[in-house]
């Protein structure tokens, strides 16, 4: 990118704070304090199941302190007080990533971390930070793999709530804004994938199985078929799943999808799920299965506790199988550049644009406008 004379001597005028980029990287965030469960569940019922099954608000806050006891009980009785990973990971993926970008804008790019249910670090929390710092361009970046209503759609939800508490006076201070929905179709990503698949049977397997017995589940985020008529993310989840699949297809011909579901009464949900996925691939002569979350950036309680329990059950009918649990991408050097190549061109975007200057009073006097279009 050439900077022409104009611009080089416009922007050694711009005050200080100006054409600056925050690139707020979004995840779900998990409970640290088993406290918090009541709350946490709360937020995620409001923001998610609302979404694809028709329970009336007022059930939440019950219905949340219910889950809660069943989640201390699977935690800390059956997990040995289990505390999730998550959100230590992804605060490695947020520096990594900031690392990777500042080598290439400096400190005119900042990366935040905001999580959808847990405090501090709510968006409406974060952004404020982010006003405060003087920042007036974002780049909205969920690092999730998938793009739905319950990835990064609750995302832009939570963050257009938050940018409407925080506008203030005529104009908005938010001058520029770009998003990243996902990534399940970059190649990098699904060579990736394939890549650490690899790795881990010539480690683990490949001594003791001949590649045609190995089972390989790859296992995406569970969904809902119908949510309300929102995208619930079964499409891309089944499109990243066929190309990490036609990466290995041809050395191992035992491969599934495996979705973990949340098993919700009343809701038709992804087929088959995780645990049967495994049982079919043992029917087809399998002697050892690899269970591979292809779905989740991040190590959280699905890809840790339940896959664990899937692996449990099929141990008890079939022991004779040798199971092997793997990691999401999590901090991984590799991953966390592409992250950052992803963002490269979207943080050139918003330096190069001029900002614009958007009024929300106007909105409502112009609403009405288009009811006026006489042919």
């Amino acid at each position: 990118m050439v900077a022409t004379p104009e611009r080089t001597e416009q922007a050694s005028q711009t005050t200080p704070g100006k054409d600056r980029v925050a690139v707020l990287l979004m995840g779900y965030g998990e409970v640290e304090s088993y406290d918090d469960f009541a709350n946490y569940n709360e937020q995620a019922l409001n923001l998610l199941t609302a979404k694809f099954a028709p329970v009336p608000t007022w059930i939440y806050p019950p219905l949340a302190k219910l889950l809660a006891i069943f989640d201390l009980h699977e935690w800390s009785h059956q997990h040995g007080n289990f505390i999730s990973p998550h959100n230590k990971i992804f605060e490695a993926q947020r520096a990594g990533i900031e690392k990777n970008l500042q080598q290439t804008w400096g400190d005119r790019v900042q990366v935040f971390k905001a999580f959808n249910f847990c405090q501090p670090f709510l968006p409406h929390q974060v952004l404020a930070q982010i006003k405060e710092q003087g920042f007036d361009k974002i780049l909205i970046y969920p690092l999730l793999v998938v793009d739905s209503i319950f990835t990064s759609g609750i995302a832009v939800e939570q963050v257009n709530n938050a940018l409407t508490q925080l506008a203030d006076g005529e104009e908005h201070w938010l001058k520029g804004t770009r998003y990243i929905p996902s990534f399940y179709d970059e190649s990098a990503y699904i060579d990736l994938m394939a890549q650490m698949v690899e790795e881990k049977i010539q480690q683990d397997l490949a001594a003791a199985h001949l590649p045609s017995q190995i089972g390989i589940v790859l296992m995406n985020h569970g969904c809902p078929h119908k949510a309300k008529g929102f995208t619930s993310g079964v499409a891309e989840s089944e499109a990243l799943y066929d190309r990490v699949r036609d990466k290995l297809i041809n050395k191992y011909p035992l491969i599934s999808v495996g979705w973990l579901n949340h098993d919700t009464p009343l809701i038709d949900w992804t087929q088959p799920h995780a645990e049967l996925a495994a049982k079919n691939l043992i029917d087809l002569g399998a002697t050892a299965i690899v269970m591979m979350p292809i779905g989740f950036a991040t190590e959280n309680h699905e890809t840790l506790l339940d896959v664990h329990h899937i692996i449990h059950h099929l141990q008890r009918k079939h022991s004779k199988i040798s199971y092997v649990q793997m990691e999401c991408v999590n901090d991984r050097a590799e991953f966390l550049k592409m992250a950052a190549d992803w963002a490269n061109p979207q943080i050139e975007a918003l330096l190069s644009e001029e900002g614009m200057a958007v009024n929300g009073q106007l909105a409502s006097t112009n609403h009405n406008h288009h009811h006026h279009h006489h042919h």
